[in-house]
């Protein structure tokens, strides 16, 4: 079976991520630099899609390791409504693959004349939106054919983890993300999850996760829509518990996002619950040979995960490369 545009970029990512360790290293210090000397009040953070997600991860990121207040933003507010927030004290975070959807660029251009500090991370460097920036921060992903992204979503988890470990001058998470790009490759080495095959008699699941195990459900959720046609939603497993948890009462499949970190107890608690009400829970945890740094678990399981949903999609019978209806770069106002 000839390798899919998907898998072949999923297996990329370790040498994409070991490429931006080492030539963003001397540009990741000198911009942590700038942005201690801005002294954000606080960071505002604007993306779409899986871009988007990448924000989710960089909100808990920025929150638990700096302890600096993270605002998502509404992209629409400054295209449609032409509205200017008062961001003179933000540290503002535009994550674009393209650089080239315009209401991220309405963003830059109210951020810039507010007097924020704007920093792109994009990965077409020559973009619009990289001129419109004051810094960015290349995520060096290489050019990405397969519609669903892969390799540039996990290259802006660990441009995210360089910028805050620089940012925090957090010498542990410095030295842990050297090693990311082999550990990256053992998972890639790794078995499949033949588990993942009772999703083809499944039209919904939900995958639950936590703090930074919920950042990346997001982004296993909008996967299992592009590439295999399954309506899928993710929830934080503690909000699961308000109200959603009323999906149980019919057969429903549940993705279990696990992450070994300070939310893994709180969130074991949530799933032997749904256990008890009879949910059917697959779980997403990889096992590698040495010890991961917390932070760095879920670019693992993501890893993992593109491509087991890749290979489901394989036995759906659908081209994961380019789902119907879907264009890869996709332009909002």
């Amino acid at each position: 079976m000839t390798m899919s545009l998907m898998q072949q970029e999923a297996r990329e990512t370790a040498a994409r991520i070991r490429c931006q360790l080492e030539q963003n290293q001397a540009l990741c210090a000198s911009l942590a630099q700038q942005i201690r000397d801005f002294a954000p009040a606080f960071v505002y953070i604007v993306g779409r899609g899986t871009s988007d997600h990448a924000g989710v991860f960089a909100r808990y990121l920025i929150e638990v390791e700096l302890g600096l207040v993270v605002a998502a933003a509404a992209p629409s507010v400054a295209s449609l409504f032409g509205r200017k927030l008062q961001l003179n004290r933000a540290l503002v975070l535009l994550i674009s693959q393209s650089g080239r959807s315009e209401d991220l660029l309405a963003q830059a251009r109210a951020a810039r004349d507010s007097g924020a500090l704007v920093v792109a991370l994009v990965n077409d460097a020559s973009s619009p939106l990289a001129q419109l920036a004051h810094h960015t921060l290349p995520l060096l992903a290489g050019p990405e054919r397969a519609v669903a992204a892969t390799k540039s979503y996990l290259c802006t988890l660990s441009a995210l983890l360089m910028l805050v470990a620089q940012w925090k001058q957090d010498e542990t998470l410095l030295a842990a993300l050297s090693q990311l790009p082999d550990q990256l490759d053992e998972v890639c080495r790794q078995p499949g999850r033949p588990q993942f095959g009772v999703l083809q008699q499944s039209r919904h699941c939900v995958v639950l996760g936590r703090a930074f195990g919920y950042a990346i459900a997001r982004e296993i959720a909008l996967k299992i829509k592009e590439v295999c046609g399954i309506q899928a939603e993710a929830f934080s497993s503690a909000e699961f518990l308000h109200g959603p948890i009323s999906l149980l009462n019919q057969p429903l499949v549940l993705l279990n996002a696990a992450i070994e970190d300070e939310s893994a107890a709180a969130h074991q608690q949530q799933i032997d619950e749904v256990r008890r009400r009879g949910g059917e829970v697959l779980n997403l945890a990889i096992t590698l040979q040495h010890q991961v740094h917390p932070r760095l678990q879920p670019l693992l399981l993501m890893q993992r995960f593109y491509l087991d949903v890749e290979a489901l999609a394989q036995l759906l019978g659908l081209n994961p490369d380019a789902p119907k209806g879907l264009n890869k770069v996709t332009s909002t106002v």
